[in-house]
């Protein structure tokens, strides 16, 4: 039972660490109405991809997700726990009708703001975010690594750190 909470906020926080408070950019409708184009190869779409992400964890957009996760893909906590994309998924469904998951990540991102780089080498994006206040060499709270495949970005790894002083 504490493995299966302690899975729950991990999951959670993995949510959370994928934007920050700081420049947060709405779903992928709303990233359409503003102009910025999810299949681009340019930091706003990685931005803009990793933001629809987050939403479809917190709306239960299972379909959306696994389009978007890589079969390889996996997350590795802070902990040094690896789950894997069905484990994402998963988590996801029991999202959808509820706002419970919404509001914690809300809450946190609240408190917690974060920093954004994007580096983007060929057809591999990396999405950092960080606390402001340690910067981008000392603050690292999370890492998405995308891969830019048949016109998309897709999610192939994450890396959480316990760096989440905010």
């Amino acid at each position: 039972m504490q493995r299966q909470r302690l899975f729950q906020i991990g999951m959670a926080c993995a949510a959370v660490l994928v934007l920050g408070t700081e420049a947060m950019i709405a779903a992928s409708p709303a990233a359409v109405a503003a102009g910025i184009d999810e299949a681009a190869r340019n930091e706003s779409a990685v931005i803009a991809v990793d933001q629809h992400w987050l939403e479809a964890e917190l709306g239960g957009d299972t379909a959306y997700l696994d389009d978007l996760l890589l079969p390889e893909y996996r997350s590795v906590g802070a902990d040094g726990v690896a789950h894997p994309k069905a484990a994402i998924v998963a988590h996801a469904a029991k999202n959808r009708g509820s706002d419970e998951e919404r509001n914690k990540v809300e809450a946190w991102l609240k408190t917690h703001p974060s920093g954004k780089s994007v580096v983007i080498h060929g057809d591999t994006a990396i999405l950092s975010f960080y606390d402001p206040m340690l910067g981008l060499a000392k603050g690292v709270r999370s890492s998405d690594i995308f891969v830019y495949v048949d016109g998309h970005w897709h999610a192939l790894y994450s890396q959480h750190s316990g760096a989440i002083k905010g």
